[in-house]
């Protein structure tokens, strides 16, 4: 038994966050069910479930003509009204029968692909983890890259982003533990070229695994976007100003979605446990934060010295905050005005 899947993470184009009624809207992919959404900890909207039925070769590291036939099943989801997944994924399990049957009985089991034959499951395995897979097998990435482009086409966008962005793409693979023969749970992360991920870990199977799948899947758009951004700023290059305007999507889009783990069950937090001491998520991120507020930090008393410059070329006689005035320069005590005032009258009354 193999589950397998795609996750494809970029940014919702529209200039601004979705609320949750929108996200409701936008999700709503089929009549008769509607998304589900949070609000705690973060807003994340999610679609209902949809099927595609497949009747193709399945992936094979030996070239092996391995045929299945059942669904592919496929959602959306939408997290903070600005980031959009696109997952696709599913369980092919070995058919009772060596012929194709009914579309009623794969209709029965949404989500599972049945393998006819002697399935060998850890030749499928590495096939399906290849960078470049031959075109006429199951390609459950291009499942996940329409269902993208239906949710971006819908009417409630105005098709506007607020900075450029790429979307990356996360291909995993989850074995059964005694598939690969050690009883023990692994996992491995690869990042390919570009914006291509591969996730290959073992445990028992649940339906949580879709779930930390999104979840490291968005983890890793937001970091690798983060990078991005911190790259465009030519830090040490260009002036303050234009670092500062550079950065400031990263501050009004992203930094607040960084949860890791937030909507992820018990059984797979450990994995989570795992990135974190290696390669590190967070660790990166939070080095990241630091250097973008750094920026904006060194920006600001920048703009703050040229006012201050400005202001004393102008001769602007106004006292800085924290400086005492000079009593010496204000006007004469009234009492004094009053008795020089008296004098006067009196020698004029004299004369």
């Amino acid at each position: 038994m193999l589950i397998m899947g795609e996750v494809h993470t970029g940014l919702l184009r529209n200039l601004g966050e979705l609320s949750e009624t929108e996200c409701r809207e936008v999700l709503r992919l089929t009549s008769g069910e509607e998304p589900r959404t949070w609000q705690r900890p973060l807003l994340y909207a999610i679609s209902p479930d949809v099927l595609t039925g497949v009747d193709c070769r399945l992936p094979s590291s030996s070239g092996a003509r391995i045929r299945g036939t059942g669904t592919v099943s496929h959602r959306a989801t939408i997290v903070g009204g600005r980031v959009l997944q696109g997952s696709s994924y599913t369980t092919l399990l070995r058919s009772d029968s060596d012929q194709r049957l009914p579309w009623s009985h794969y209709l029965a089991a949404p989500g599972v692909v049945e393998v006819y034959g002697r399935p060998r499951w850890q030749d499928m395995a590495d096939g399906f983890v290849t960078p470049e897979p031959p075109m006429d097998v199951l390609n459950v990435g291009a499942i996940s890259g329409r269902l993208m482009g239906a949710v971006q086409d819908s009417a409630r966008l105005d098709r506007k982003t607020p900075f450029k962005t790429t979307r990356t793409r996360l291909r995993w693979l989850f074995e059964r533990d005694d598939a690969r023969g050690d009883g023990r749970p692994a996992m491995r992360l690869t990042l390919g070229r570009d914006t291509m991920r591969t996730l290959r870990f073992t445990g028992e199977p649940t339906t949580d695994v879709v779930a930390f799948c999104e979840d490291l899947a968005l983890h890793d758009w937001l970091l690798t976007t983060l990078q991005t951004l911190i790259q465009r700023a030519l830090i040490g290059t260009a002036a303050p100003a234009q670092i500062a305007a550079r950065l400031s999507p990263a501050i009004d889009h992203l930094l607040h979605l960084w949860m890791p783990g937030a909507r992820v069950e018990e059984p797979f937090l450990p994995f989570w446990e795992e990135l974190e001491r290696h390669p590190g998520f967070t660790r990166q991120w939070t080095s990241s934060v630091a250097r973008i507020r750094d920026q904006i930090t060194v920006n600001t008393l920048s703009l703050l010295s040229v006012t201050e410059s400005r202001r004393e070329a102008d001769g602007d006689p106004s006292p800085r905050r924290g400086v005492p005035q000079d009593r010496t320069q204000s006007h004469s005590h009234p009492v004094r005005r009053r008795i020089f005032f008296r004098a006067d009258q009196r020698s004029r009354r004299r004369s």
